[in-house]
């Protein structure tokens, strides 16, 4: 999609105005000035009659801890009072996964929350893909908090920069380098594809290290990720209305004692603005996944971008070219400029909600004034 500064000028070129510039872009006026009020105003008129766009559809993960009911929704980045980050929750999106342990697992810009254990080599951060970590006759390790007994999935993808056939070993047990849950090997033997181990362990002690290691200088491994978590499967939770969970399960719930605590079935809507689970967590074991439509923010800086694909870069525009004509009260071309935006805002709607995957049914529709 164009920038912030192109669809300004794009409504002052059409209308024989001075055009922006990037260094001019803040400090506009006059009528710059309102044409870049204007492409905002219209973006936010397109999300208000199409807001179940793919592009504004988000996931977001919540942490469960023991003993507590309610979480939050999603928040502005910085929320003024009463603000929120979405126009409606997709509510039959929830579902409850294992809590992820490893810290820093996929190597997104660093390899922090890993220590090292010395050899004739080195271990570091690479950009490499979506950034690895690389190994080369180093160790790496990480402590987790574990449960005694409890069975956990590991799963890693490395590549071998160089050829194939060396060996990564991962180990996990008691210490860094302890063998006593896990002693495996892993050999790239496609270079294109690496190597993956999807495997589990059983934990001895409530902490655990998983340690990566690389022994020779011939070549570089490279770690895609690693990521560890209880070995249960994805459960679905059940959407129930805050009246059914007060008349069938709040007296079980607000006791909140070890008997009613459990693995939560069902998510609810509470008075207070937040979603709810029940039976209320018994640990911290597990985290909830799910999907919402979030809130357009107003475009600000030059180089920002709608999100809207660039093919409706027309309709941005023409719905500001109405409000300019409206201003300087040239009615029919303002008439003309508004029947070309709402062809538009139909086109929208065919290409991306009527025939898109994402349509569910949310139930709980909510906007910025009905948080206040």
């Amino acid at each position: 999609m164009a920038t912030y500064l192109v669809l300004s000028n794009s409504v002052l070129n059409e209308l024989n105005e001075v055009e922006l510039t990037s260094a001019n872009f803040s400090s506009s006026r006059g009528v710059q000035t309102s044409v870049k009020g204007f492409i905002n105003k219209s973006i936010n008129d397109i999300y208000n009659q199409v807001w179940e766009l793919p592009s504004l559809y988000k996931s977001t993960k919540q942490n469960t801890y023991g003993g507590t009911r309610t979480y939050s929704l999603p928040a502005t980045d910085s929320p003024q009072s009463g603000d929120i980050a979405f126009r409606r929750i997709d509510w039959d999106s929830f579902r409850l996964v294992p809590k992820e342990l490893v810290t820093n697992g996929e190597f997104t810009s660093n390899i922090t929350s890993w220590s090292t254990i010395a050899g004739s080599g080195s271990a570091a951060y690479t950009s490499t893909g979506n950034g690895r970590l690389r190994l080369n006759d180093y160790a790496a390790y990480q402590t987790l908090t574990t449960t005694v007994n409890t069975t956990y999935r590991i799963q890693l993808k490395v590549f071998d920069t160089v050829s194939v056939g060396q060996p990564l070993k991962v180990q996990v047990g008691t210490s860094a380098e302890d063998t006593t849950n896990l002693s495996t090997t892993l050999t790239v033997t496609d270079y294109g594809a690496g190597a993956v181990l999807d495997t589990t362990f059983t934990a001895t002690a409530q902490t655990t290290y998983i340690t990566v290691n690389n022994t020779t200088t011939s070549t570089n491994l490279d770690v895609d990720y690693i990521r560890i978590s209880e070995d249960v499967g994805v459960k679905k939770l059940r959407y129930m209305t805050y009246d059914d969970w007060n008349n069938n399960l709040s007296e079980r719930d607000l006791r909140n004692s070890s008997g009613s605590q459990g693995i939560p079935d069902y998510v609810y809507f509470t008075q207070s603005g937040k979603f709810g689970l029940s039976p209320i967590p018994k640990d911290n074991s597990y985290s909830i996944q799910y999907e919402y439509w979030k809130v357009h923010t107003d475009l600000s800086s030059h180089g920002d971008t709608p999100d809207l694909e660039g093919r409706y870069q027309d309709i941005i525009v023409n719905r500001a070219k109405y409000y300019l004509y409206k201003l300087r009260s040239d009615i029919p071309s303002a008439n003309i400029a508004n029947a070309e935006f709402e062809e538009g805002v139909k086109r929208i709607r065919l290409d991306l909600v009527e025939k898109s995957s994402y349509m569910r049914d949310s139930r709980v529709n909510l906007t910025r004034n009905t948080m206040r």
